[in-house]
């Protein structure tokens, strides 16, 4: 349901009468549909083709990597034009009331380029590209006018984003001024104006949609793909962590370093993975101790990758979780288990060879 707003002002700008709120059917109209039969406080003079047309621009660099949560800035520029208009009502010669009124409504009829309330909003059909920010006012733009401010989106990138280009979709929701009437008693010789003059103008809403694009870098991307190793209070152990390179460029000279939180530590946080193309994949050997008292759960520990791009620039990776695990302090006694194995079998040999004698 469309609804088509007419204001009624007197010269100075102020309402003259109530806003008019003209509820039309379903039926959609063309842009330049007939005046509603209400809207007729006077002459007519002039019919205008053209309005608003807004354009926006991604400002600054529109790559990203994955993971990242950024903040666009979206800067608008009505370039909207005048394509034409038609003389409804021509002015009477020595008809002074009309020539005013006539050239009144013209000066009106200029504003109807200007886009009023401009409410802007950014949506993303791809699962991967998610828009935290809600609709955002960007105010009014007239011709030929950039926006005082860039309009700002937040997005946030999925981590598992694949590299390539994301469109979203821009919808800009306006009002603009489709037609304009102006009236008034008679014209007054001594101040050149009509007196009671009035103005009234029909507004149209419109919405406007546009498509911007945000890139997923190419660049090298790590996942741990198996852990192996059994660690214990106290004794600790040896992990082995097989890192891969699922990302679409290579990592040269790549090594990882682990951070060892409670109840970890270690002397040995770094191990060399080498040169990792995309699919490709190494082991990281870590020597970790493990506190005594350290409770038998799993735990997360962080590592991250350090290696070369291949523009040879030194970059780090995100962080990587290792998912581990520390043992029962019991299964970390084999030897005990093994000697009580022993001594239980050297018993029964005694018990079989004391009655071997016994019965001799």
């Amino acid at each position: 349901m469309r609804i088509r707003q007419v204001m009624i002002m007197n010269k100075k700008g102020i309402f003259a009468a109530a806003t008019v709120l003209l509820i039309l059917g379903l039926a959609a109209l063309p842009a330049q549909a007939a005046l509603p039969e209400n809207f007729d406080i006077s002459s007519n003079y002039y019919t205008v083709y053209g309005g608003p047309d807004l354009s926006a621009t991604l400002l600054g660099d529109n790559e990203y990597s994955r993971g990242d949560t950024v903040t666009l800035n979206i800067e608008m520029m009505n370039k909207g034009a005048i394509s034409g208009f038609k003389s409804e009502d021509e002015a009477d010669i020595g008809d002074y009331e009309d020539q005013v009124l006539q050239q009144t409504e013209m000066q009106y009829e200029a504003q109807t380029v200007t886009a009023i309330g401009i409410l802007a909003t950014l949506k993303s059909d791809d699962p991967n590209i998610k828009v935290k920010s809600g609709s955002q006012e960007a105010g009014t733009l007239k011709q030929g006018k950039d926006s005082s401010s860039p309009t700002k989106f937040t997005i946030e990138i999925n981590k598992n984003a694949s590299a390539g280009t994301y469109p979203l979709t821009l919808e800009l929701s306006y009002k603009y001024q489709n037609n304009v009437q102006v009236g008034g008693d008679e014209y007054d010789s001594t101040t050149g104006l009509v007196t009671n003059h009035e103005v009234g103008i029909w507004y149209e809403n419109k919405t406007q949609t546009q498509t911007l694009e945000v890139k997923v870098k190419k660049e090298p991307y790590f996942e741990v793909t198996e852990v192996k190793g059994d660690l214990y209070p106290e004794e600790g152990g040896m992990l082995y962590v097989t890192y891969k390179n699922t990302g679409e460029e290579p990592a040269k000279d790549a090594t990882v370093r682990v951070s060892a939180g409670d109840p970890f530590s270690t002397t040995d946080d770094q191990a060399y993975l080498g040169t990792l193309n995309p699919g490709e994949s190494s082991v990281a050997v870590f020597d970790m101790d493990v506190d005594e008292d350290a409770t038998p759960k799993p735990y997360s520990l962080n590592s991250e990758i350090l290696y070369e791009d291949t523009d040879g620039h030194d970059q780090t990776s995100d962080s990587v979780k290792i998912n581990t695990e520390v043992l029962s302090a019991e299964k970390s006694l084999p030897g005990y288990q093994i000697g009580a194995g022993i001594g239980f079998m050297a018993l029964a040999a005694c018990f079989v060879l004391y009655r071997k004698r016994q019965q001799e």
